[in-house]
């Protein structure tokens, strides 16, 4: 199997489809927003025509309105690996997804209503119960995240697993140590220093391509999830009246450069990925990617 990985605007979309092409293979994205139906400008999701006929797994498989888990998108994508009859390519820039359907990983419980109960405490309350429970815990978890601090406590209550217990457990030392349960190869393309000219570039694209009208279209659909998409949420600030078009754009274009650092962190740290140079002409990023693969 193989895996097309790095950061956003990056390129990795249209190689993949120029592999999966060249191999006879199928595709399945690794993409934590293109899962949902009807996120297609903001998510940079390829149209029918740019995928050639090419099977994508892993696109549209989920209403905005619906809270799709990693969880839920490591059971389908391993469903897809599990039971494919052709070459697979693996695209995408959520590194955690990626993760999640090539190496051990498993996934605590939720409750809706206990995270319910719990996203309306305040955070020193929540810092002060997790910290009661595991005094390590701020090594494991960042305290100053709400989100990640609600979450472990879920966790605690419902599974009587600290931070720190699962921190030492023989699937998070597998995780650390990059220790794989499906094979594959894993080429990772990344333009430089002309990454923010093309987060730019693209995100031109999709506010000429309308996508203020999709988030329009979608607004009232959008879930907890959808909405904090990057775009998203910003164009949905400008559609309340809170900012302006251009601020939204602007904002939009800051916080995708973050994330795009980001993910250039979490993939750089993954030894298993072999990087190649960047050129600007997509041939020949296809001629050294087939290189690597022979």
């Amino acid at each position: 199997m193989l895996a097309i990985l790095g950061p956003t605007a990056s390129g990795k979309t249209g190689l993949a489809i120029d592999l999966a092409e060249r191999l006879g293979a199928e595709v399945i994205s690794v993409d934590s927003m293109q899962v949902y139906r009807g996120m297609d400008i903001g998510t940079a999701k390829p149209t029918l025509i740019e995928r050639r006929g090419i099977i994508h797994h892993l696109v549209d498989v989920a209403d905005p309105e619906d809270e799709f888990s990693v969880a839920e998108f490591r059971r389908l994508g391993r469903q897809v690996i599990e039971g494919a009859e052709r070459p697979l390519v693996i695209v995408g820039g959520s590194g955690l997804h990626f993760r999640s359907l090539v190496d051990p990983m498993s996934f605590a419980p939720s409750d809706p209503e206990a995270r319910a109960g719990l996203e309306k405490r305040t955070l020193g309350d929540l810092v002060d119960e997790l910290t009661e429970a595991d005094r390590e815990a701020g090594r494991h978890v960042d305290l100053a995240n709400r989100r990640r601090v609600i979450r472990a406590v879920e966790i605690w209550r419902l599974t009587g697993e600290t931070p720190s217990a699962r921190a030492a457990s023989a699937e998070a030392e597998d995780l650390r140590r990059y220790v794989a349960e499906i094979d594959f190869t894993a080429i990772g393309l990344d333009p430089g220093a002309w990454l923010e000219e093309r987060i730019d570039d693209r995100l031109g694209e999709m506010r000429r391509g309308g996508l203020v009208d999709e988030v329009a279209r979608l607004r009232d659909r959008l879930g907890r999830t959808a909405r904090s998409a990057v775009g998203y949420r910003e164009v949905l600030e400008f559609l309340g009246g809170d900012i302006t078009e251009d601020e939204a754009f602007e904002a939009t274009s800051r916080n995708t450069k973050t994330i795009a650092k980001r993910q250039r962190t979490w993939f750089q740290r993954d030894p298993r990925i072999q990087w190649i140079p960047w050129f600007d002409d997509e041939r020949e990023r296809l001629d050294r990617a087939l290189e690597m693969l022979t």
